[in-house]
C-alpha cells in the first residue's frame, strides 16, 4: 500500500502464440538468436522509452505540486497551536522529499538506461509513497485539494512503473533463454569437434592395426622359417632329451636325501654345538637341508671332517642320540657312499652341461627376439583395436546426445520466438 491508495498490479509474462513453422540449419541458430535478441532489445527500449515519456510530465507535475504546497500555509492559523505544529512539520517532510527525492528521469537509448530508469523510479516512488503514507492524515484533512491530484499522479506512475518492471522481467527472460541457447550451441560444437577428433583417432588406430598386422605377418614368417630349419629341429630334440634327463636328478636327489636324513638329527645338533668357519658352516647347512647341492669334489674333505667330528661328538657324549651304535653305523654308511654320490652328481652336471652346450650352439640367435617382437606387436595391435572400438562407442554416445540438445534448443526457441523452428543438423 502506497499513500493508502491501491496496490501494484501484477502481470504475468505473456504467452506467445506459435504462428508459423520454419526449417533451419543448426548453423543458422546463432544468427537467428542474435537477431531475435536485438529485436527484443530494440522493442524493450522503445516500449520503456514510451512509458518513460508518459511518466515525465507526472514528475514535473509532482514537483509543481510540491512548489505550490510549499507556499500554502494550509490555514494553520485557524487550528489548535499544537496541531498546527504537527501539520507544519508534516508538510515540511512531504516538501523536502519531493524537492530532494523526485529527480529527473534518465533518457532512454540503451538497455542499460532502462535499468537505470527502473532504479530511479523505485527510489522516487518509495520515498514519495513512504512520506505520503506517514502524512496521509495531514494531506487528506489539511491539504485535501492536493490529495486527489497526488493520488491520481502516483497511481499512473505506479501503473507505468509496473509495466516497466514487467517488460524488463520479460526481457531478462529473453536474455536468459538467449544465453541458455548459446550454452547449448557450445555443447553441440564441443561434441561435433570431439566427433571429428575421434573419427581421426579411429582412422589412425585402424591404419595402425593394418600396419601391425603386416608386421606381425612378417615376423610370423620369420619365426616359421627359423622353426623349419634342421638346426632348430635338432635343438628341439636336445631340449626334449634334456627335459627327460632332468628327471634323473630327482632320483639321485632322493637317494642322497634318504642317506643323509638318517643322520640329520646329530648333524643339526652338531651345528649348534660347534664353532665352524663360514665355509664349513655353509657346507653343514647344505648337507642338512639340501645335500645334493653340497656333494661336489671340492667339498668332500670338509664333509668327511664334519662327519668325523659328529662321530667324535656322539662317542664323547657331547652329541646325544638314542642309539649310538646305529647312528655311528649310519655315519659310516654315509662316508662309504660319499664317493659314489659325488660321482653321480658330477656326472649328472657334466652331461647336463654337455646337452645344454649343444642346445646353445643350435639355438637360433634371433628366435627369442622374434618371439618377443611378435608378442609386443600383437599386444599393440589389440590395444589399437580396443582404442578404435572405444572411440566408436563414444561417437555413438555423441550422436545420441546431439539430437537431444537440438530438441532442447527447439523448445527454447518456441519461448523465444513466435515461430516454431525445426532444426536440421546436417
Amino acid at each position: 500500500m502506497v499513500f493508502g491508495w491501491g496496490k501494484k498490479k501484477q502481470e504475468g509474462i505473456p504467452i506467445e502464440n506459435i504462428s508459423q513453422n520454419k526449417e533451419i540449419m543448426l548453423s543458422d541458430v546463432e544468427n537467428i538468436v542474435s537477431e531475435l535478441y536485438e529485436l527484443r532489445t530494440s522493442q524493450t527500449i522503445s516500449e520503456i522509452k514510451h512509458l518513460r515519456n508518459n511518466i515525465e510530465p507526472l514528475i514535473i507535475e509532482l514537483l509543481k505540486i510540491g512548489h505550490v504546497l510549499e507556499h500554502d500555509n494550509l490555514k494553520v492559523d485557524d487550528i489548535d497551536k499544537h496541531l498546527a505544529i504537527i501539520v507544519v512539520r508534516g508538510k515540511k517532510q512531504v516538501i523536502d522529499v519531493i524537492k530532494k527525492g523526485v529527480t529527473n528521469l534518465p533518457e532512454i537509448s540503451t538497455i542499460e538506461d532502462t535499468t537505470k530508469l527502473n532504479s530511479t523510479l523505485n527510489v522516487i516512488l518509495k520515498k514519495v509513497g513512504d512520506v505520503l503514507g506517514r502524512q496521509t492524515t495531514i494531506i487528506h484533512i489539511f491539504a485535501k485539494k492536493y490529495a486527489n491530484q497526488l493520488k491520481g499522479n502516483l497511481e499512473i506512475m505506479i501503473q507505468n512503473h509496473s509495466e516497466i518492471k514487467n517488460i524488463l522481467k520479460n526481457f531478462e527472460s529473453t536474455k536468459l533463454i538467449s544465453i541458455e541457447i548459446s550454452d547449448v550451441l557450445k555443447q553441440i560444437k564441443n561434441l561435433q569437434d570431439s566427433r571429428i577428433e575421434k573419427i581421426q583417432k579411429i582412422t589412425d588406430s585402424d591404419n595402425n592395426v593394418i600396419s601391425l598386422q603386416e608386421k606381425i605377418s612378417s615376423i610370423s614368417d620369420s619365426i616359421e622359417k627359423v622353426k623349419s630349419s634342421d638346426d632348430y629341429k635338432k635343438y628341439l630334440e636336445l631340449k626334449n632329451n634334456l627335459e627327460s634327463f632332468v628327471s634323473q636328478k630327482l632320483k639321485i636327489k632322493n637317494n642322497i636325501s634318504t642317506q643323509f636324513t638318517k643322520i640329520s638329527r646329530p648333524l643339526s645338533r652338531y651345528e649348534y654345538a660347534s664353532a665352524l668357519d663360514k665355509d664349513q658352516k655353509n657346507i653343514l647347512n647344505q648337507i642338512i637341508n639340501e645335500p645334493f647341492d653340497a656333494l661336489i669334489s671340492k667339498n668332500k674333505d670338509s664333509i668327511i671332517l664334519i662327519l668325523e667330528n659328529v662321530r667324535k661328538g656322539i662317542s664323547s657324549g657331547s652329541i646325544s642320540v638314542k642309539d649310538i651304535d646305529k647312528t655311528l653305523s649310519q655315519i659310516t654308511g654315509t662316508e662309504e657312499t660319499l664317493d659314489g654320490f659325488i660321482k653321480q652328481v658330477e656326472e649328472y652336471y657334466e652331461k647336463y652341461q654337455s646337452i645344454q652346450n649343444d642346445m646353445n650352439s643350435l639355438k637360433p640367435d634371433n628366435l627369442d627376439s622374434l618371439q618377443n617382437e611378435l608378442i609386443k606387436n600383437t599386444s599393440f595391435m589389440e590395444d589399437s583395436k580396443l582404442k578404435s572400438k572405444t572411440f566408436q562407442g563414444e561417437i555413438k554416445e555423441n550422436d545420441l546426445e546431439i539430437p537431444q540438445l537440438v530438441s532442447e534448443i527447439e523448445r527454447k526457441l518456441r519461448v523465444f520466438s513466435n515461430t516454431e523452428y525445426t532444426i536440421l543438423i546436417s
